[in-house]
């Protein structure tokens, strides 16, 4: 069952404003998007982080933006959060191999302190700016669910009237009328010290993805 947003936004959220990115596949959009200089974060960034999966994938899993692993790798989720995501999939029976794995900004942004690069939030203009991609992928894969993983995803995806913390565990519809749920970022789980309450938020972040496994079952 899809809730519908208690709010519908004013405007549409920056993955659903057009034009998009346009090309004769998803491979075409990775070639474009590998010399991207919609905003500034290419300058410090080592490469272009674009997303990864089967073209035939029914879920998206949307994030923020790569972290320093996936910055070098160039691929996404492949650092400590994307292990963790891993497992928490494996846990609530979803095979990542069978979703798309994106970001909602493609570049990493990092401040320096000393040889470590710190994650940066990106700001409400890299997010808009980066948007083209992500609605690029969207109109290419015309997946069933769309997961917003953490508040930039879910701003992205549903504008700034949709929060977190009151939609979370909840299937809305996107701008587009795809289905779409929302939870947080994996990472999240890795930022909480307590042994316990670590544990307790990452059974809860694995019923949310179970979810997605309810929600296919019922869509076929």
């Amino acid at each position: 069952m899809v809730k519908a947003s208690a709010t519908r936004p004013t405007r549409l959220p920056p993955a659903f404003i057009e034009p998009h990115a346009e090309g004769k596949d998803l491979s075409a959009l990775h070639g474009q998007a590998e010399t991207c200089e919609r905003c500034d974060l290419f300058k410090n960034a080592t490469q272009t982080v674009f997303g990864e999966g089967s073209t035939d994938a029914r879920v998206i899993l949307v994030g923020e933006q790569p972290g320093d692993k996936e910055d070098i790798a160039g691929r996404p989720f492949v650092g400590q959060a994307g292990r963790l995501l891993d497992e928490c999939l494996h846990d609530a029976g979803i095979d990542r191999s069978l979703c798309y794995v994106t970001n909602a900004v493609k570049h990493f942004k990092f401040e320096q302190r000393g040889k470590r690069r710190i994650h940066s939030k990106p700001n409400a203009g890299e997010i808009q700016r980066c948007a083209w991609w992500l609605g690029g992928e969207l109109d290419f894969l015309r997946p069933s669910l769309v997961v917003a993983l953490g508040a930039t995803a879910l701003y992205t995806l549903m504008g700034r009237s949709v929060g977190l913390t009151k939609e979370r565990s909840h299937i809305l519809q996107a701008a587009n009328a795809t289905p779409l749920l929302v939870t947080i970022h994996p990472s999240y789980l890795l930022r909480i010290r307590d042994h316990d309450d670590r544990a307790n938020e990452q059974r809860r972040f694995v019923d949310d993805l179970r979810l997605i496994h309810d929600y296919l079952s019922d869509d076929k």
